[in-house]
């Protein structure tokens, strides 16, 4: 099969879909590698350790869209990209479409296969191909909050870690899953006063055997969200629902019983945020201000760490790779469930329910459309 690496292009991504010793694997196993030029220079990977590796160098990323039967990226094709794409061809990376309806339209019009990281998922209910870089977003949330807590940029003046006879800033994190569960131990470590909210007792239980004792683990309903954010200095938005648009949990009057210059980091931005007043912004300009809340809403944060990122993303989905390439899509799909429940659209057609009741469109059953 003819795997193609393009560059990415959507602003400040710096991370490539498949490293050089992964090219070698897949070389080695038969296959044909095709990496857009100076795709993975973001990561510290050069075109040379590619062609070491037996991947062929493509001058742009026409050549890589027009020769390969799948493509493998980080980021969902943004509008440039969509004239590239083949009726057949298959695009495994993050779509993140219920959140994104002019993404959703064009790819459901190219005819492509649409494998999303983000819906890969196992028996367990573990997303094995979100997980890496909602770890890496997670530890980063706090790491950002923290600058941005800083009156140079807006922020109360907040050292989260306080200092002796200085109690300690709040950090009011949303969510208990895997960017919520990262936050909290840089926050922790950090010294801060940490709160977990979450609507699922088992996991607070959990948490509550492996949470420092600076991490305080509190049931979420709409009272005590209420509560927490009042004394917040820095609230983290880790909420996730599969494959669905994020629910609102922040509305735009609740800003005004915030500290004014608290801040708010945003993780669940790219399936549409779980705060009301939030909107997705870039490395180059990540911050904007409502009612005197910092509000951050960076869609790729790991792609400012490119190296890290990268390498913890391709740990994880090159196992993936091998096995559409190894078999094609169709018998991949077929053999593999957690692969399955990855498929958002093929054919034109929508194969996720959640992403077809975000627009109103068609739902079509996967295991029809694949035989």
């Amino acid at each position: 099969m003819n795997i193609g690496i393009p560059k990415e292009i959507k602003p400040n991504e710096n991370r490539v879909a498949l490293v050089p010793a992964g090219a070698a694997v897949l070389v080695s196993t038969g296959h044909t590698v095709i990496v857009e030029k100076g795709a993975g220079l973001g990561s510290d990977f050069a075109d040379a350790q590619y062609l070491a590796a037996g991947a062929q160098i493509a001058r742009d990323a026409d050549a890589v869209w027009a020769a390969a039967d799948l493509i493998v990226k980080v980021k969902e094709p943004v509008e440039p990209e969509w004239k590239r794409i083949k009726p057949g061809q298959g695009i495994f990376t993050y779509f993140h479409f219920a959140a994104n309806e002019s993404v959703t339209r064009a790819l459901v019009a190219s005819g492509a296969v649409c494998i999303a990281y983000e819906t890969v998922e196992l028996p367990s209910g573990e997303l094995p191909l979100l997980t890496p870089m909602s770890e890496v977003a997670g530890r980063m949330a706090v790491q950002e909050g923290a600058k941005y807590l800083e009156h140079l940029h807006g922020g109360r003046g907040i050292l989260l870690s306080g200092v002796p006879g200085v109690q300690p800033g709040k950090v009011v994190i949303i969510g208990g899953g895997v960017v919520g569960v990262n936050a909290a131990k840089i926050a922790a470590g950090m010294g801060a006063h940490v709160v977990i909210l979450d609507i699922s007792l088992e996991r607070l239980r959990y948490l509550s055997d492996v949470m420092p004792a600076n991490v305080q683990l509190i049931f979420s309903n709409r009272h005590n969200l209420l509560d927490q954010i009042a004394g917040a200095d820095l609230v983290i938005g880790a909420v996730l629902v599969h494959g669905a648009v994020t629910p609102h949990l922040i509305r735009r009057e609740d800003l005004q019983i915030m500290h004014k210059g608290a801040v708010i980091v945003d993780v669940s931005i790219d399936q549409g945020g779980c705060v009301e007043t939030m909107h997705p912004t870039t490395h180059e300009n990540p911050t904007f201000i409502v009612d005197g809340i910092v509000h951050y809403g960076v869609a790729n944060m790991p792609g400012s760490v490119p190296l890290t990122s990268t390498l913890a993303l391709t740990n994880a989905t090159l196992p993936y790779v091998l096995q559409l390439a190894n078999r094609g899509y169709r018998q991949a799909l077929e053999e593999s469930p957690a692969l399955l429940k990855g498929l958002n659209i093929i054919g034109g057609k929508i194969t996720h329910r959640k992403v077809a009741e975000a627009f109103g469109l068609e739902h079509h059953a996967a295991e029809s459309l694949i035989g």
